[in-house]
């Protein structure tokens, strides 16, 4: 669902004008001003968006709860007969597997339709609010123009007695009161949208079989590959291929000769397990040839679901992160997890003595988004080591040649915001097949408008860099999950962490790194 304003009807542009004429008719010097400013109040525009629609379409989402139901129950009864060792698929996945994947799509499908009609509800409630609030404010604007009678003739505005001014400042304190309701009234309607926009998109990307339209693989395929999830983690919040790899994935697939459909799913078919094959359409959605990725999967074939997840995912995000466990001396969450190879962090300079936060982010972003890149990290040249020694010097080297290309400057300290866009570009885009565009957050209203963009970006699996200042300068690291109303921030200090948006909004980002280093000043996003 989307909600459409003219630039000249925008929520921020209301905002920015009830704010103005609340002041300006507290300093009304006449009753003729007066009456003027409150006619400028009247005309802005009211809070948009129509409650009986939105309650319609809650209606519709939830009467598609029973049929997917239906189809729940039936393929519980699949599954609980006790299926053979069979296989299914272009691929070769075990029908039991199959059935267990399509089980859990199933009751992800329920969850999305119950969600998006609870936040459709939820919406419709609060624009009605709203709207009655805003309902109660022209009322009193209106109240006070009876009040105040009509306008004043040119002699009788040269000259205002005691009785004309104490009710010209009466209208005016009722009057700024009612425009301040009005003001609440667009602020509310707008965070609630702004909200709603925030669920919808993670309930639409949680649609995640769908994201696959390619006629190339089976739907049993599509599902197993939206399915898999990293070994030994929780699924839901860490599964291999994201929303935007499985349409990056599907779109590439269309585009292959038929040479290189035909070896790519035999590659497929002759993966040892869900993971690898995932982590194969991974590669493939990075933009790697299908040359590339049968060199990759002789590195990687045959190897067990946790060595995979060691050496092709830095990030595992564990079940309990999202709990609250308060700060430490240095104003940072304490439940913060690390990220790490082997015990070695990947973390800017090896040991996090060197500041080059912007290359070292952008070196672990684009591991999280190309499984081939990662593995050339951590598995080195022939894929096939296991010495964190070795990593952390090709963790270092990486992490130099970027902040060199970003014309970092010299003693590995600091890079300019042309250089960050232009790494992220050519490293993190290429992958992702989008180009950055640096925003800057100058007010808590700009970090609050971006919100949506950086969420929408994240739920598609797509990093969004973000420079953080203080007393101690400046620092990069990069949001890179959304769970609700918190933001999942990988710091390259070697950890990741969650902060809230009111953290992001309100200058509390040193829950991600140290309080020295509250404020969000600017973040890259997607095109």
């Amino acid at each position: 669902m989307s909600f459409f304003f003219s630039p000249l009807d925008s929520p921020s542009v209301r905002l920015a004008e009830l704010a103005g004429l609340s002041k300006k008719i507290l300093n009304a010097g006449s009753k003729n001003e007066l009456l003027d400013l409150i006619d400028d109040a009247l005309s802005v525009p009211v809070p948009g968006g129509d409650t009986g629609t939105l309650e319609s379409l809650a209606g519709l989402y939830r009467g598609q709860v029973d049929h997917v139901s239906s189809v729940s129950d039936q393929v519980d009864r699949v599954g609980s007969k006790g299926l053979p060792q069979v296989w299914v698929g272009e691929t070769s996945i075990l029908a039991s597997d199959a059935v267990g994947a399509a089980g859990r799509s199933v009751t992800r499908m329920i969850e999305a339709f119950q969600g998006g009609a609870t936040v459709l509800v939820t919406l419709a409630d609060a624009i009605g609010a709203a709207q009655r609030k805003d309902e109660q404010g022209r009322g009193q604007l209106l109240d006070q123009k009876r009040m105040l009678g009509g306008k004043d003739g040119f002699f009788d505005n040269l000259h205002e007695n005691d009785g004309e001014e104490w009710d010209r400042l009466q209208g005016a304190h009722f009057g700024s009161y009612a425009v301040d309701m009005m003001h609440e009234a667009v602020a509310d309607a707008q965070e609630a949208t702004r909200v709603a926009a925030r669920d919808l998109n993670k309930w639409a990307s949680e649609a995640r079989a769908g994201k696959m339209g390619t006629s190339e693989l089976s739907a049993v395929d599509k599902l197993m590959l939206a399915d898999t999830g990293v070994a030994g983690a929780d699924t839901e919040l860490n599964e291999i291929m994201t929303a935007g790899d499985l349409k990056r994935a599907s779109a590439r697939m269309d585009q292959l000769s038929l040479d290189d459909e035909t070896a790519m799913e035999r590659m497929l078919a002759q993966s040892d397990s869900p993971q690898e094959r995932a982590y194969l359409m991974k590669a493939l959605a990075a933009g790697h040839s299908v040359s590339e990725i049968a060199a990759f999967q002789d590195k990687i074939h045959g190897k067990d679901p946790d060595w995979l997840r060691r050496h092709l995912s830095p990030v595992v995000t564990a079940a309990d992160s999202l709990n609250d466990e308060g700060l430490g001396s240095d104003g940072s969450n304490n439940n913060k997890d690390s990220v790490s190879f082997d015990g070695q962090l990947w973390i800017q300079g090896g040991d996090g003595s060197e500041g080059t936060c912007v290359a070292s982010s952008t070196v672990t972003s684009r591991a999280m988004v190309d499984p081939v890149y990662a593995l050339d990290l951590t598995g080195g040249p022939d894929g096939q080591q296991d010495d964190p020694a070795a990593f952390r010097q090709r963790l270092v080297d990486e992490q130099h040649r970027l902040h060199t290309a970003g014309d970092g400057g010299k003693g590995w300290g600091g890079m300019g915001p042309e250089g960050q866009e232009r790494i992220n570009d050519t490293t993190v885009g290429s992958a992702t097949g989008t180009d950055y565009d640096r925003q800057d957050l100058n007010s808590d209203a700009d970090r609050r408008a971006v919100l949506t963009d950086v969420e929408k970006s994240v739920a598609q699996g797509v990093p969004v860099p973000v420079d953080v200042s203080g007393k101690e300068g400046a620092h990069a690291m990069t949001i890179i999950g959304q769970e609700g109303d918190k933001l999942q921030v990988y710091n390259p200090w070697g950890t990741t962490t969650w902060v809230s948006e009111d953290d992001f909004i309100n200058g509390r980002m040193g829950k991600a790194s140290t309080s020295d280093l509250p404020n969000a000043y600017s973040v890259y996003l997607p095109r």
